[in-house]
């Protein structure tokens, strides 16, 4: 199938097709059906889920079997430590605080700092785990409860992860991780073994508590082709297939399909100022005319808006409210300008009450950190 897009754990670019992306990756829809089967357990669903930014899944509807003969899923996501954390990457992460509020789940979410040394050539092990822990604020940062909730470092926890994941390396052969990443003769070794330190937690609360667990990994679609991976040697290894909720990601405020760290401009940092939200946020790319007189007769185009994709999936959960904001947009009667001074408050508001949460999750961090 021809494609204009890219979609791996390390790169998105081009238009990102999320209907063929299902094909591609071989997952399932969210279905109407499946979110009326989330919000039995689960009510009233989280905006992310009732306005499709969570589409995809593996094994959903099993997990909620699971959960209703009692046999209680634990949650796993992660991050990968490259520099401070975006509101993108914020998006599973609220979904498990939303999930475990619900189901009381216990939390593992790891930080894969190997990663992110072994593939960027620019960042020393030094970084990359400065990184972590200041990630690692953020979570703390939205409420999770700490009896329930496990942060950890690849190279710290390593004593528990590294048996888990060599017996998943056993199981997964070059020519996989060459078809299902691309790596060519040139990628590290390190890289190339990665995948397996990352499919590891997918079993790691099957290993702590000596019983087979279900695991719900909430996550960008684009890393869904490690736990292909997962999936494939969990059946070798004797634990449940994890099962997955695959977010869209959370689109550039510059009008590409993801949220990039490393472009100036394209995304909103937790530790971001006032304003460095107004920089980014006044240079949003929208879906208006090219003038104001043009926009007052024609009206905008908020499907295309970077703007309102922030309220679609996270800043206006009140659905009146949206859909007034929509028609507004649509008949001309508000301004760009307007939108994205209105958006500016709505995140500052957010990340004003995120960044004093973050400061004093510094002194709570031991109370939520696994140590070997």
């Amino acid at each position: 199938m021809p494609e204009d897009f890219i979609v791996t754990p390390w790169e998105v670019r081009g238009e990102v097709d999320y209907d063929k992306l299902i094909e591609k990756f071989g997952t399932q829809k969210v279905t109407d059906d499946l979110l009326k089967h989330i919000e039995k357990h689960a009510s009233p669903l989280h905006v992310m889920l009732r306005r499709g930014l969570f589409y995809s899944h593996r094994d959903m509807n099993w997990i909620l079997e699971q959960h209703e003969k009692g046999n209680t899923f634990y949650l796993y996501t992660g991050r990968g430590p490259s520099g401070h954390t975006t509101i993108g990457h914020l998006v599973p992460w609220i979904l498990c605080k939303w999930l475990q509020d619900n189901f009381k789940n216990k939390f593992y979410f790891q930080l894969t700092e190997d990663e992110k040394f072994m593939f960027d050539e620019s960042k020393t092990l030094e970084d990359t785990k400065k990184y972590a822990y200041e990630n690692a604020l953020d979570v703390i940062a939205l409420g999770f409860d700490p009896s329930l909730t496990n942060i950890f470092l690849d190279t710290e926890y390593i004593h528990h992860l590294y048996p888990i994941a060599i017996k998943v390396a056993k199981r997964v052969t070059f020519s996989t991780v060459r078809a299902v990443f691309g790596f060519t003769q040139s990628n590290n070794i390190g890289s190339i073994f990665y995948t397996s330190i990352q499919a590891a937690p997918a079993f790691l609360g099957s290993v702590l508590e000596g019983k087979n667990i279900p695991c719900l990994i909430p996550c960008g679609i684009d890393q869904d082709p490690h736990f292909r991976i997962a999936r494939d040697a969990a059946e070798h290894l004797g634990y449940y297939k994890p099962a997955l909720l695959h977010n869209k990601l959370l689109p550039s405020l510059t009008g590409s399909d993801k949220m990039s760290a490393s472009i100036p401009g394209s995304s909103i940092f937790t530790t971001d100022s006032e304003d460095d939200i107004k920089k980014s946020v006044q240079n949003a790319f929208t879906g208006g005319r090219v003038s104001i007189e043009e926009q007052k007769k024609l009206g905008g185009d908020p499907d295309i808006c970077s703007v309102y994709k922030y309220y679609l999936y996270l800043f206006i959960p009140d659905d009146k409210e949206l859909q007034d904001r929509y028609e507004e947009c649509r008949s001309g009667n508000i301004m760009c300008g307007e939108c994205k001074q209105h958006l500016i408050s709505l995140v500052w508001g957010f990340l004003k009450d995120h960044q004093e949460k973050r400061e004093k999750a510094r002194d709570v961090l031991e109370d939520f950190m696994l140590r070997d």
